[in-house]
């Protein structure tokens, strides 16, 4: 079996186990604490970073290039479209979320929020938690717009892009921090991602000390 070192709340962790989950690949959960700089981990990735998948007799670290190698891999169900323009724009979306999105919003929000307390660095930047709340009106109009124009966001099927920003907006709805209200469509998309089977496990993730809202594993909020 499948191997995923993991944290509950990373939107990487997420990405990868979405990826897995959609693929009906069984993996064994074990939940890192990267910030303690275990040997044995470090061993595994030198990095330092969750996640990290053994599989197929691999240890494979970095989130794009393991969905990548499990797309390759597993080709069925697809996550990736068939013509090279389409792949682009899924790729361009994946870097989008795990590189804007997070830099500009994640990280301002949940890691002030959630990862100081647990790493027990300290109390949330009230400077950098403004501009996140600030951050995120902009990327959910950006989703919008992408959805007035498609049916998912990287174009007419579910792909890799929808699970990262799936990944990345189902952490942050975890601590309440997204405003469903502020746009209809990208509501309807995340309802419809949230509801296939490949979610159950992650709308399940508990984290000691913090309490999901009462919507955050109904599938029809």
């Amino acid at each position: 079996m499948a191997r995923l070192f993991h944290v509950p709340l990373s939107p990487f962790c997420r990405k990868v186990r979405l990826s897995l989950a959609e693929k009906k690949i069984e993996v064994e959960l074990v939940e890192e604490r990267y910030w303690d700089r275990d040997p044995d981990f470090l061993r595994r990735n030198p990095a330092g970073k969750v996640p990290v998948l053994r599989l197929d007799g691999h240890v494979m670290s970095e989130s794009a290039a393991i969905c990548e190698y499990i797309e390759e891999t597993r080709p069925e169900p697809s996550l990736m479209p068939a013509k090279p323009e389409a792949r682009f724009e899924v790729r361009r979306l994946v870097g989008w979320f795990d590189d804007k999105f997070h830099n500009e919003v994640t990280s301002k929000l949940l890691y002030e929020r959630v990862n100081k307390k647990v790493t027990g660095q300290g109390y949330p930047d009230s400077k950098n938690v403004k501009e996140g709340a600030r951050a995120i009106k902009y990327h959910l109009d950006y989703m919008a717009w992408l959805l007035d124009h498609r049916r998912w966001l990287a174009g007419d099927q579910m792909t890799l892009a929808d699970f990262a920003a799936a990944a990345h907006l189902s952490s942050l709805d975890y601590i309440s921090d997204v405003d469903w209200n502020r746009s209809q469509v990208v509501k309807d998309w995340y309802a419809k991602i949230k509801s296939r089977p490949a979610f159950r496990s992650i709308l399940a993730d508990q984290v000691p000390g913090f309490r999901p809202p009462l919507h955050y594993a109904d599938l029809d909020f």
